[in-house]
C-alpha cells in the first residue's frame, strides 16, 4: 500500500513512514516533532488546536506548554522555520496552529520513477556518502567521511560538529551543500566529539594537526585545498605552515591566530576573557540551557531565541560535558601567531566585520601575519554565516573564486 508525500519548497515529508527529506537527503528529526508535523501537514487545511496536538503528541499523557513549545520550535528548525517567521507554521490565535505553505501531495503508490527523476537522483547522491573510520598517531579513532564529485577540498574539524547530524543541521546543511558544489568534500570530527573517540589521551595542537594527517593519508591525498572555520581556522594556519608541501590553498573565515585568554592586553580583556569562560564553565557542568544559549548567542547573532535553543541542544548531542569543557579552555590558549608568517601558499581570510565572537581585529591580525594573503570583511554579526544571513552567497562566491584561480 503506498504511504502520501507532501512535497513544499525543498522538502518532502513521507506521512506513513514518518521520513522528512531535504533534496533527496535524509533529515533527522525528534520523534514527537516529526509527529507533530505529519499532522499539521495533513490537517493544512484547518487549525489545529493546541488541546488535539497534546492528545496526538501524550498518547495517554498530559503535554506540558512547554513540551509543546519544544517539539514545534525543534518541527519548525526542521524545515528551515522560524517562531518568528512563521512562514510555514503559523501560530493562530487563540492556542492553535496551522501549516500554510503549499504542499503538494503524491502517493508513493505510483509507477516506479526513473533513476533520471531529480528526487531519486539527489538521494543516489545523498547515499553516496559514507562514513569512515582511521587513526591519528597515538592511535585516537577519527571519523571522516567524502561527499561529492569534484576536486579535493578539506575542511578541519571545528567547535563542535557530528558528521552523522551535521548534514541535516540547520545550521551547518547549508554549509555542507555549498562546500560540495562541484567539489569532493573531506570533513572529520574533532578528537573528543561526533563520531570520533570522546576518550582521547591528548588534545594539543600537535594532536590535532596529527588527526589532520591521518585523515589525509587515509583518503590518499597528497596536495589539497584547506578550510579552517572558527577555532579550526588555527588549526589550518599551523597545519599549513608545517606542512606546506600538502597545501595548495588556504581560506579562514571566522578565525583567529590566538585564544581570546592569549590575546587579551589589558586587565579589562583578561578579565572579559574569564568570564566568558566562566559562563560556559558553568554552562556545560550544569547543562543549563540559559547558559549554552548565551554561548549559541555569539554563534549566531542573528538567530532567534529558538534557534539558539536549538543549537545549544546540538552541542550536547556533539559531545560530553567534560570534553566541552576541554575543548573550551583548550581553544581559548591556541596561539599559532608564532608560525603564522611560514605559511607559503596563498591565502584567503572572510570575515564578518561585527562578528560577536571572535573580533574583526583578529582577521586583520591575520592577514598581517600570513604573507601572500587577501582579506575580504562581509556585512554581518554572525560568527558562522546563517543560511538566510546575505553574506552567506557572497561568501561562497568569493570562495569559488579562490579556488578556481
Amino acid at each position: 500500500m503506498g504511504s502520501a508525500v507532501y512535497r513544499f519548497g525543498q522538502y518532502a515529508l513521507d506521512t506513513d513512514r514518518r521520513r522528512l527529506s531535504r533534496d533527496g537527503k535524509h533529515v533527522d528529526v525528534e520523534p514527537r516533532a516529526l509527529e507533530l508535523l505529519c499532522h499539521l501537514v495533513e490537517h493544512r487545511d484547518r487549525v489545529v488546536s493546541e488541546d488535539e496536538l497534546g492528545d496526538r503528541l501524550g498518547r495517554g499523557h498530559t503535554v506540558s506548554e512547554s513540551m509543546l513549545a519544544t517539539w514545534l520550535r525543534t518541527a519548525r528548525l526542521a524545515v528551515g522555520d522560524s517562531d518568528t517567521g512563521q512562514r510555514l507554521i503559523r501560530t493562530v490565535s487563540p492556542h492553535g496552529y496551522r501549516f500554510v505553505a503549499p504542499a503538494a501531495a503524491a502517493s508513493t503508490a505510483s509507477p516506479t520513477p526513473s533513476p533520471s527523476d531529480p528526487a531519486i537522483a539527489a538521494a543516489a547522491e545523498a547515499d553516496r556518502e559514507v562514513i569512515r573510520f582511521c587513526r591519528s598517531a597515538d592511535g585516537t579513532r577519527i571519523a571522516y567521511a567524502i561527499t561529492g564529485e569534484g576536486p579535493p577540498f578539506v575542511k578541519t574539524a571545528n567547535w563542535l560538529t557530528h558528521l552523522d547530524l551535521d548534514r541535516t543541521n540547520p545550521m551547518w546543511a547549508h554549509w555542507f551543500d555549498g562546500l560540495t558544489r562541484g567539489r569532493q568534500l573531506i570533513r572529520y570530527d574533532e578528537r573528543g566529539c561526533g563520531l570520533s573517540e570522546w576518550n582521547v589521551p591528548g588534545f594539543t595542537l600537535d594532536d590535532l594537526i596529527a588527526d589532520l594527517d591521518s585523515v589525509a593519508d587515509a583518503v590518499g591525498l597528497d596536495r589539497f585545498p584547506l578550510l579552517g572555520v572558527s577555532q579550526g581556522g588555527a588549526v589550518a594556519v599551523a597545519y599549513a605552515a608545517r606542512r606546506p608541501e600538502r597545501v595548495s590553498r588556504l581560506i579562514l573565515t571566522s578565525a583567529y591566530a590566538r585564544g581570546r585568554q592569549i590575546r587579551a592586553d589589558s586587565d579589562a580583556e583578561r578579565d572579559a576573557a574569564e568570564v566568558d569562560l566562566n559562563i560556559a564553565r558553568a554552562g556545560w557542568r550544569s547543562q543549563d540551557s540559559s547558559f549554552l544559549r548565551y554561548v549559541a548567542s555569539q554563534f549566531l547573532a542573528d538567530a532567534t531565541p529558538a534557534e539558539w535553543d536549538a543549537f545549544a541542544a546540538y552541542q550536547r548531542q556533539t559531545t560530553s560535558s567534560a570534553n566541552g569543557l576541554r575543548f573550551l579552555e583548550e581553544f581559548t590558549r591556541i596561539d599559532v601567531s608564532g608560525i603564522a608568517h611560514q605559511v607559503t601558499c596563498p591565502t584567503l581570510i572572510i570575515h564578518a566585520r561585527d562578528d560577536a565572537r571572535v573580533p574583526v581585529a583578529q582577521a586583520l591580525e591575520l592577514a598581517t601575519l600570513i604573507p601572500d594573503s587577501r582579506l575580504i570583511l562581509l556585512e554581518s554579526r554572525n560568527h558562522l554565516f546563517t543560511a538566510d544571513d546575505p553574506a552567506w552567497p557572497t561568501f561562497l562566491s568569493h570562495l569559488d573564486n579562490f579556488l578556481a584561480e
